[in-house]
């Protein structure tokens, strides 16, 4: 059963400087682990099936794990695959940063992104990293429909196991994490301190947020099931769960035009 719980991130109101106090700990901590290792040849066959040499990463966040995504995709297909970042709230800073590192292999976009209505003038194959299940299912429906409308191919990936373990995990773990590495973070924010030492938000909300995320996801099998409603024919979808080296599963749907299916 999916709960769809209010997440602090999803809402209008919430303060900035609390959301990328989160969304940057979250980059880091996919970045740590190698969370989405495992992807990377699924992104690969991807780009290769739809024809396309750049990434558009749809709701970035603070960056996620695109910058291990680059690299790796880099060495897999042993050519530069550059990737624009986007998000409906972007985190500027952040973006910034990881695209200086990149040396412009990774560039981003200053403006607002609606991954449901993508402008047709955005280009590459999409990428959504751990953001699929704040998305309800007509939502989810519009994004695809959105990605097959313009022939763009398109791949959702979301982590973690949906069990009491998990969130007993994040409840455990998460709260000490933020205490050690915060000061480590970059780039550095007067704002990321006081939120996080003086007036613990980051990390309450967070901690709620990434609950919240577990009793949302949605399984292979259902977001096979939204890709098939929405686009039939012409369009090769493919779903399921790889492992990674924590033990936990990511949950992926990746999809491309058939007419660009190498033979």
């Amino acid at each position: 059963m999916r709960w769809h719980i209010v997440e602090f991130e999803d809402l209008s109101w919430f303060p900035d400087a609390i959301r990328e106090g989160g969304t940057d700990y979250l980059k880091y901590f996919l970045k740590a682990v190698g969370f989405y290792q495992p992807v990377i040849p699924l992104i690969a066959e991807g780009l290769e099936h739809s024809g396309e040499n750049q990434l558009l990463d749809l709701c970035s966040g603070g960056g996620g794990p695109v910058e291990q995504i680059s690299t790796g995709l880099t060495n897999f297909l042993n050519r530069k695959i550059h990737i624009a970042l986007s998000d409906k709230f972007p985190n500027t800073d952040a973006f910034q940063l990881i695209s200086k590192r990149s040396g412009g292999a990774i560039t981003f976009k200053n403006f607002p992104v609606d991954a449901t209505n993508v402008p047709a003038d955005l280009k590459g194959f999409r990428t959504m990293f751990s953001a699929v299940h704040h998305f309800r299912p007509p939502a989810i429906k519009q994004m695809l429909r959105n990605a097959a409308e313009q022939q763009a191919g398109i791949a959702l990936f979301d982590g973690g196991d949906k069990n009491l373990f998990t969130i007993l995990g994040i409840v455990l773990f998460h709260p000490i994490a933020f205490l050690i590495a915060t000061p480590f973070f970059r780039p550095f924010k007067i704002s990321r301190i006081v939120f996080t030492y003086l007036i613990p938000l980051i990390p309450i909300t967070t901690v709620w947020d990434g609950c919240v995320s577990i009793l949302r996801l949605y399984s292979p099998q259902e977001l096979l099931q939204m890709a098939k409603e929405v686009a039939p024919q012409g369009y090769q979808w493919e779903s399921g769960k790889v492992k990674n080296k924590l033990g936990m599963r990511v949950t992926y749907l990746i999809g491309y035009p058939e007419k660009h299916t190498a033979h």
